[in-house]
């Protein structure tokens, strides 16, 4: 069936931050302000003949919240207002996301090529998983367009990456790795988490289809998981993605989707907060003798800060990596000593989370493939929310002290 609402023909002209708010609306003859809540498994129809119409295609009715269900519509279809997308589907989580754009495209023989730097979980798929059903994996420094031309010109299936990296923040330019991947007759797939929609649409830079942790900005206040995949290519999404989803079954929960539509309504307010919180804690991290090197992509000190700032929309981001001076017991020191920021592997939140990842993300990585990402034991990872800077800059100085 289709899931989308009757079209709003203003929408057309709409932009991001009135999508966010109005993006894919579909009220109740009850005319509620706040979008319905439809906690519901099944349907009901007015006749057996309807239902087999339902299950043919031939009548638009929804028939179970595995496939579709009312509240997931307004979520995928406000999702995909605002990210610039024909097509989107809600999954369980950021990684069923992930897992499902992959594993729904690839078979047995085909090749994948995916930046070094991943997210501990995403390496392990491409690493473990894929290749186990015969699938070749490649990786690559995200940042050398020479490497990524020379792993492509041989014929692949997939490319898989995510800028900015979990954690060390490595800047992979979109465009060009696209029109690599295209020449090796490769889909194109970007982990946008970590940007989020507010500051980069990989779509428009030539990427085939955009993954989300929706549980990180989306969300933004730690209630929900939830994840997304959007793409322009209908044969891709509808005809591939969609059916593995609704047979294998990593449904978005309807409660999920209506905690993450009411997040996309405040989702930009918070990210430039955040964004504007982090660029001011980077500047004050750079300037602490105990910190052996802050990462920041809204620094002119980063090496691609200029590739950044113009896919980013001009912003650094909401996450920051800093490695301290004395590895793991001075990281774990540090973060013990924190008052006001919470240790957490989340991220994308309000509130100030920070997480070592060598022992906690990505601890199944080995020493040697955690180096390859750029992590290290002194690696710390700080998402930077919305509270007061100034009282996480005081929080930050006596812990350092």
């Amino acid at each position: 069936m289709s899931d989308t609402p009757p079209p709003n023909a203003a929408a057309k002209t709409w932009r991001p931050a009135t999508h966010q708010v109005r993006g894919g609306l579909d009220r109740t003859p009850f005319g509620e302000t706040s979008e319905a809540l439809f906690m519901t498994s099944g349907y009901v129809y007015d006749s057996a003949e309807q239902a087999e119409r339902a299950f043919t295609g031939e009548e638009d009715h929804y028939v179970y919240s595995r496939y579709a269900n009312p509240t997931l519509s307004i979520f995928e279809n406000r999702l995909a207002a605002i990210e610039g997308a024909k097509y989107c589907k809600g999954t369980a989580s950021g990684m069923a996301a992930v897992f499902a754009a992959l594993a729904a495209h690839l078979k047995t023989g085909d090749r994948i090529v995916a930046a070094k730097a991943l997210f501990g979980a995403c390496y392990h798929v491409i690493n473990v998983i894929l290749p186990r059903w015969g699938i070749t994996a490649e990786f690559v420094d995200g940042d050398d367009l020479d490497a990524w031309q020379r792993a492509l010109a041989s014929p692949a299936q997939a490319v898989f990456i995510e800028t900015p990296s979990n954690p060390a923040l490595s800047i992979i330019d979109i465009a060009a790795v696209a029109d690599l991947a295209h020449k090796a007759g490769a889909l194109m797939i970007v982990d946008n988490a970590f940007a989020s929609t507010v500051l980069q649409h990989p779509l428009d830079l030539g990427a085939d289809a955009v993954t989300y942790s929706a549980t990180k900005h989306i969300d933004g206040q730690g209630r929900s998981l939830g994840g997304a995949i959007l793409s322009n290519n209908e044969d891709y999404l509808e005809n591939t993605v969609a059916p593995f989803l609704r047979q294998t079954g990593p449904a978005l929960s309807p409660f999920n989707a209506w905690v993450l539509i009411k997040g996309l309504e405040t989702i930009e307010l918070r990210v430039t907060r955040q964004c504007d919180n982090a660029l001011d804690i980077a500047r004050f991290l750079s300037t602490q003798d105990v910190i052996e090197r802050t990462i920041y992509p809204g620094l002119s000190s980063h090496p691609h800060h200029d590739l950044a700032m113009a896919q980013m929309s001009g912003r650094g981001g909401t996450i920051i990596a800093f490695h301290v001076k004395g590895g793991k017991e001075a990281a774990f020191k540090l973060m013990n000593k924190l008052e006001i920021i919470d240790i957490s592997n989340n991220l994308g939140d309000v509130k100030s989370l920070i997480t070592h990842p060598a022992t906690t993300t990505h601890q199944k990585m080995t020493a040697a493939e955690q180096q390859a990402a750029g992590i290290f034991q002194g690696t710390i990872r700080l998402s930077v929310g919305i509270e007061d800077v100034r009282d996480l800059k005081d929080d930050l100085a006596q812990a350092l002290a």
